[in-house]
């Protein structure tokens, strides 16, 4: 039987889903609706299990293995383990420079 952990969004990765939305719903509310429940959906999900998400690699070939990823394509919904909860840290579009977006957001939360 695996084990049941917490969910807790981190100011950062509430802040970075709520202006991935805000910036699509300029466009298209209805798309915007539709990114948020994807992503929403992806990190809460029954069948998500922490361990399966990969290590990044842009900070593991630094050392640093502390940090997991989920992927909702285009976002990278980054989070950390806890002893009961898993930590959404950050949603990061992959399309940008992740390596230095990152560093920035995981250092300040």
């Amino acid at each position: 039987m695996s084990k049941t952990y917490k969910i807790q969004w981190t100011t950062n990765a509430k802040e970075d889903l709520l202006n991935i939305v805000e910036y699509i719903k300029n466009d298209s509310p209805s798309v915007a609706n539709e990114i948020y429940m994807k992503i929403r959906k992806k990190a809460q999900s029954s069948d998500f299990f922490p361990l399966k998400g990969r290590v990044l690699p842009e900070l593991q070939k630094e050392g640093i293995t502390l940090y997991r990823e989920v992927i909702a394509s285009p976002w990278r919904i980054i989070y950390k383990i806890g002893s009961d909860t898993v930590y959404f840290m950050a949603i990061l579009d992959s399309r940008q420079n992740v390596e230095e977006l990152l560093l920035q957001k995981l250092l300040r939360g």
